[in-house]
């Protein structure tokens, strides 16, 4: 199984900008009632915007050139009005955009959390978890900007050029055509620039993820950190991770940064032509100063939404790439998935089959990990599964929970295809128990009844009990009210395991899998442990895996696992009558 690390770049799909842009803009028009209002009042106040220069040309070719001062003040009156309306209309569509951009941000958001809840254990195999993370957290923050331009920058900055040059081409072409002559040169930069730093822009992403896959990783380990001493070895990892963040960004706002210079320097061609055709073509003494300064103030207006677009086109190819990270995960298919038709499994006795089947991890199609495996348990049976590491032990349990589908076959429970039931219904009967101590942050309660939020207080207890954790907990503070943290160190590791083992029997489980479940445990609690366990395995189904061989002797049958298929199988006392590899792995552990 190929695997991701944290000081490596991500593959990503190629996709081209166009769709990427289409398909984030498809979010936005969810919202249509919301962007016809703002869109309205928009024009509103764009038409209040390039009405101001021809009021300016009014007020001095007439107004002021006539001496007529009751016009001038009714003018000024009428503008005074406009301002306000003005103001009032930006104020408006400002806060209907904010609220726009925060919904799609929201649900852009909740789409990638509840999408990556369907994902496989393959996907975060496969990948650091801080890099899922970033793409979570990090990347739609970065499209918020993008969103918000979009609908005040883009599309009243667009109107406004198309008003202003059709205004200046009204009112003298030769003038209009002056200062429109550098716009080619500007948009042909601006094509070239953005090729380079859309990619730069890409790796920059992609840097920033590995930071933030090594910071995680580094801070969850830190206990393995400080006790080996490593921390220069990390801090030399962190500076090198931090070093290539910070050239990738320095390296695509440099390129970025060229949108502007190439602006200001088109900009300020464009007037220069502006004047010099006015002046020494057209004439000065052809055009009034009132026409003058219109065209001067259109000229202004006129370039600077194009400086708007510019930095918008900048800003967007800075983000797109966050987009791009966003929909390749919205992208990547969920391995395991409900089939068309799949129903309810109804409540089952807990009877597990294998018919021939075959499992290979995606990635690695053509390396079979099980192969033409078949065997049939009846409810109530005990299965120990043992053998060499890297087997398929786990790989066995992970099909009956279905977090792997099978290549071929079928893994059947009381005669129900797996894959013809609902998931939730499926693993609703089913507890599994890992060697994974993880708890969430919360109360001991919370974390009991986790998998049952309506357990009743004498199920939660009755759990606690069967596992011997009910001693400890009441010994805290708060009792099951005691709040606990993920790396919490009020428990050890054993009691940890044990809440977590409660966990898992609160919800009185049909089929139980016990993966490694009483690693972490000493001795000791071990002893304690194996009658609570013992008690929980009656009338229910159950897979225990253990490379302690002590804590199997009582199931009904073992299954050695090897060499991609079950090599052998029995109970304890007739594995060791055959002398096989059952009796060599005891032998090894007792003698």
């Amino acid at each position: 199984m190929a695997v991701n690390s944290a000081r490596e770049d991500e593959l990503m799909r190629e996709v081209p900008k166009k769709d990427t842009l289409l398909r984030l803009y498809r979010y936005l028009f969810d919202y249509k009632k919301t962007l016809t209002a703002v869109g309205l009042l928009l024009l509103v106040t764009l038409s209040i915007t390039l009405a101001a220069p021809l009021m300016i040309e009014l007020a001095v070719d007439t107004y002021v050139a006539q001496a007529d001062v009751p016009g001038l003040m009714r003018l000024a009156a009428v503008a005074f009005l406009l301002f306000l309306l003005f103001m009032f209309c930006t104020r408006k569509w400002m806060m209907l955009v904010a609220d726009i951009t925060n919904r799609v941000l929201l649900t852009i958001r909740s789409q990638l959390y509840e999408h990556l809840q369907t994902l496989s254990f393959h996907f975060y195999d496969s990948r650091p978890t801080g890099k899922i993370l970033a793409r979570v957290v990090g990347d739609p923050n970065s499209l918020k900007d993008v969103l918000n331009d979009s609908v005040t920058k883009l599309i009243p900055d667009l109107l406004t050029i198309i008003g202003v040059s059709a205004i200046m081409l009204i009112k003298s072409w030769q003038l209009a055509l002056a200062a429109l002559l550098t716009l080619p040169v500007l948009c042909g930069g601006m094509f070239v620039i953005q090729i380079s730093a859309h990619k730069l822009w890409q790796i920059y992403r992609k840097k920033n993820s590995n930071l933030n896959a090594f910071i995680h990783e580094s801070f969850s380990g830190i206990r393995i950190v400080q006790s080996f001493a490593a921390e220069p070895e990390k801090e030399a990892d962190f500076d090198r991770c931090a070093g290539e963040y910070r050239s990738s960004f320095v390296d695509a706002v440099r390129v970025g940064d060229l949108f502007s210079a190439l602006v200001e320097i088109t900009w300020g061609l464009g007037g220069f032509l502006l004047y010099f055709i006015g002046i020494r073509i057209v004439g000065a003494d052809k055009i009034g100063v009132g026409t003058f300064l219109a065209f001067s103030t259109y000229l202004g207006m006129f370039w600077s939404p194009i400086r708007n677009l510019a930095s918008f086109y900048n800003k967007l190819v800075t983000n797109i790439s966050a987009a791009e990270r966003i929909f390749d995960v919205l992208d990547t298919p969920a391995e395991i998935t409900d089939r068309e038709g799949s129903y309810e499994l109804p409540p089952v006795r807990g009877d597990v089959s294998f018919e021939h089947v075959n499992f290979a991890y995606t990635d690695e199609p053509d390396r079979l990990v099980l192969k033409d495996v078949s065997f049939s348990v009846k409810a109530g049976e005990t299965i120990a599964l043992v053998g060499p590491t890297g087997a398929g032990k786990t790989t066995i349990v992970n099909l009956v929970s279905r977090f792997y589908d099978v290549v071929s076959g079928s893994v059947k429970i009381d005669g129900f295809d797996i894959h013809d039931v609902t998931m939730e219904s499926l693993r609703r009967q089913m507890g599994v128990m890992t060697q994974d101590t993880f708890l969430f942050s919360g109360t001991i309660r919370e974390n009991i009844c986790y998998g049952k939020s309506d357990a009743t207080e004498e199920e939660m207890i009755a759990a606690a009990k069967a596992v011997h954790a009910h001693d400890f907990i009441m010994e805290t503070e708060n009792g099951y009210d005691t709040q606990i943290s993920e790396r919490s160190a009020q428990f050890s590791i054993g009691q940890r395991q044990l809440l977590a083992f409660a966990r898992t029997m609160v919800s009185d489980p049909r089929i139980l899998i016990l993966d490694e479940a009483t690693s972490s445990i000493d001795t000791h609690t071990e002893l304690l442990v194996q009658a609570g366990i013992e008690a929980m395995l009656k009338n229910r189904t159950s897979f225990i895996i253990a490379h302690r061989l002590s804590t199997i002797r009582g199931a009904d049958r073992i299954f050695y696992i090897d060499n991609q298929n079950i090599v052998e199988a029995g109970t304890h006392e007739e594995l060791m009558e055959k002398k096989g590899a059952y009796y060599r792995l005891y032998q090894s552990q007792f003698m």
